[in-house]
């Protein structure tokens, strides 16, 4: 065995290439068993860095400069005839390269750098070891990219491990969570005496709903699904019923809960965790911390680790992290993605499932259940009509008597009431001891707060961060328990997922969809009969923003065409004239495109299309908010002691992951004219990492939030 090197740790323990690469081979290949690519997975592993064979690696390894040592494993894979793994060796560093067209001369793209060929001879690999063969699929087009992107996360997932374990001598606590089986028992014992001895006929309801979730879990095949529960039927625990009773019984390895907003994913992670242990769920999304999860430093530790490449049984997660991770090419986003084989996915709240990205998001879910032993459930309480996207793939609905469901679980009345003014509104509001308006705006809400009687007045809107959120909603919460005066201006950030209970809401046109999420903040318990529980939806004077302005003229001829407007017919009628957009309405960016016929003659744009899948746009900027969201004395002030230091570390531009994630909680988004006015006028300085930190905390309203520039907040900010 030859004594090149591919790694030196800081105690001067050596690692031959040959062992880095029969052990990352070892786990990619089991990596990528379970979708039937352990071969081409070993393969590409074996060739990933065979260009440390080489004399300038080894004397990059004692100090000298950077080399290219990765496209000589692309070369030896393509002449291998496995251009899967040739795209990965290529960029199992800096990140999956665009194809390229057979024009390129030496350029970044893969073609570029084969034509280039390896800077270095590194034949002396063959003293060492032989490629094995390997027979790679025949998959054209947006399919032959995803495997690829599968393949790449494989490989370097293995290439981070098998690297982590040499240099820390094998310390890393990797690994977190119990067996799927374990979890089940922990679920059926929470969920026994619903079943035994529901309470009334809206629990008998919601027992049914969970048996059937059970029942089909135990016994339905892999596959496609749907759950289409109204708010109140408890679809949170049945789905999770539904994944760990089908992972069981079919031998999935996971579950993972997609969710569309943080407000979301906060509560149910939280519900998920008081059932299943902290140990066994991640929670990941962009302002999660990690650090306040867990009731120890090893379980904390487990737990960051385990968010690098979701190694944990139940995952709960954004839409944008989830579906961005598919569409990306960096090694950190798409390390995790092999875990989503053989797993249970739960798609919450599907029809947020953004408009301008529906195909390509869609076409992500079937590839993964046709081709990658998922299981996957659309599941929302306004089922959007998306079997025609999946032609030949079966949809089977875990609750099939969507009807008389609705009809069971109808808690609120629609009323028009045309177009208001903010001082009529507030007035409407006025007549009620408790009562919700949902706006279009962050100015809008921030308006209709100051005309409200200030007893009991609340705002809710992205311009507080979310810790001063959970305060308020926690203050909003125990006077409707009381029964205090309490009257709300938010945005739609509190539609889906947050727990409120109001008597009357207030919501201003939008789409359907929309719409029907703020009627679930309206006697949500089922208290009231229906039709003393209104919905009032209304319009306000002036132009609503283009995202929101198509859903509000949908909605509105809906509603001529049918007379209930939270039906299921007019939810049907409502998406399909949605999902009937043509042009670029559902694939904005020419995702699929780029994969089945290119970009300017560049095949496999990777690089391009990861710049072009972004859920949420660009151009927004976050602030950090030094100030404290809780209002006890105690906890103020240890609040206080750490936000001094985030703020610190930040204006130096020492701030680690770890301290990123903390300062997410105290992060508001804002647009770029918005920042510019902060900065100018010295209320905030930009620190290094382009975050901005509020240094004026004056500008800062402890009611509203961040106040907003003169004319600012029309934009689609929740």
């Amino acid at each position: 065995m030859s004594e090149y090197l591919a790694h030196i740790s800081d105690d001067g323990r050596k690692q031959t290439v040959l062992e880095h690469l029969e052990g990352t081979a070892r786990l990619a290949e089991a990596f990528a068993r379970p979708f039937g690519a352990g071969e081409l997975a070993r393969q590409a592993a074996l060739a990933h860095d065979i260009g440390k064979y080489t004399q300038g690696f080894q004397n990059r390894l004692r100090g000298g400069s950077i080399v290219d040592h990765s496209t000589a494993g692309a070369v030896e894979l393509q002449k291998a005839g496995n251009l899967y793994g040739a795209f990965c060796a290529a960029g199992h560093h800096a990140g999956l390269p665009d194809g390229g067209s057979p024009r390129d001369e030496g350029g970044p793209s893969l073609l570029g750098r084969l034509k280039r060929g390896a800077p270095e001879d590194y034949s002396p690999y063959l003293a060492d070891f032989r490629l094995p063969q390997a027979s790679p699929p025949r998959l054209p087009g947006f399919a032959g990219a995803f495997f690829t992107r599968m393949l790449f996360s494989c490989l370097v997932d293995a290439d981070f491990l098998d690297t982590e374990a040499f240099l820390s001598g094998g310390t890393v606590p990797r690994g977190t969570g119990e067996p799927i089986p374990a979890l089940l028992q922990k679920l059926q014992s929470h969920t026994a005496g619903w079943l035994r001895e529901p309470k009334g006929e809206l629990n008998r309801l919601r027992s049914d709903i969970l048996r059937r979730c059970i029942e089909t879990g135990r016994q339905g095949e892999p596959g496609l699904y749907s759950l289409t529960v109204p708010t109140g039927g408890g679809k949170t625990v049945s789905s999770l019923s539904f994944a760990l009773e089908h992972a069981a019984a079919r031998g999935k390895r996971r579950v993972v809960y997609v969710i569309p907003y943080t407000s979301i994913i906060e509560q149910t992670a939280e519900v998920f965790r008081g059932i299943l242990g902290p140990e066994n769920v991640l929670e990941h999304h962009a302002s999660a911390n990690l650090d306040q999860t867990g009731d120890s430093d090893q379980l904390r530790e487990r737990l960051r680790l385990a968010a690098e490449n979701w190694d944990a049984p139940v995952i709960v997660t954004t839409g944008v992290q989830f579906f961005e991770s598919l569409f990306a090419n960096r090694t950190s986003r798409c390390r995790k993605l092999h875990r989503l084989a053989e797993s249970v996915i739960i798609f919450d709240e599907a029809q947020m499932l953004p408009l301008p990205y529906l195909l390509p998001c869609l076409r992500a879910i079937r590839c993964l259940v046709e081709g990658y032993g998922v299981t996957a459930v659309l599941c929302t309480a306004t089922q959007p009509s998306l079997e025609k996207f999946f032609p030949g793939l079966p949809v089977r609905e875990l609750c099939p008597d969507v009807q008389a469901l609705s009809e069971a679980f109808r808690r609120t009345t629609l009323r028009p009431a045309g177009e208001l003014t903010p001082a009529e509104l507030a007035s409407l509001m006025e007549a009620h001891t408790a009562a919700l308006s949902i706006l279009n705006s962050r100015a809008g809400a921030v308006e209709l707060f100051r005309l409200l009687p200030e007893e009991g007045r609340y705002c809710l809107t992205t311009l507080m961060s979310p810790a001063h959120r959970r305060r308020v909603l926690a203050e909003i919460r125990q006077r409707l328990k009381e029964g205090l005066p309490c009257r709300v201006a938010a945005t739609s950030l509190v539609e889906a997922g947050v727990d409120l209970d109001f008597p009357a809401v207030y919501r201003e046109e939008a789409g359907l969809d929309s719409i029907l999420q703020a009627a679930g903040r309206c006697n949500r318990e089922g208290k009231r009969p229906a039709e003393q529980s209104l919905v009032t939806v209304f319009s306000l004077p002036g132009r609503i923003p283009d995202e929101l302005a198509q859903g509000r003229s949908l909605f509105r001829e809906t509603a001529r065409e049918v007379e209930d407007a939270a039906s299921p017919e007019a939810v049907r009628r409502y998406f399909d004239k949605l999902h009937s957009l043509r042009g670029e309405a559902l694939d904005r960016e020419g995702i699929i495109d780029a994969f089945e016929k290119g970009i300017r003659g560049c095949g496999m744009p990777f690089t391009q299309v990861a710049e072009r899948f972004r859920m949420i746009q660009s151009g927004t900027c976050q602030v950090f908010i030094p100030l404290p969201g809780s209002i006890n004395e105690r906890e103020r002030a240890e609040e206080e002691k750490a936000l001094g230091a985030l703020k610190a570390a930040l204006l130096a531009g020492n701030a680690s992951r770890k301290l990123l994630r903390q300062a997410g909680q105290y992060m508001v988004s804002v647009y770029p004219g918005h920042l510019r006015e902060l900065l100018d006028t010295g209320a905030a300085v930009l620190a290094p990492g382009e975050i901005a930190v509020l240094t004026d905390t004056s500008r800062y309203d402890e009611a509203v939030g961040l106040g907003l520039p003169a004319g600012g907040g029309q934009g689609l900010f929740f």
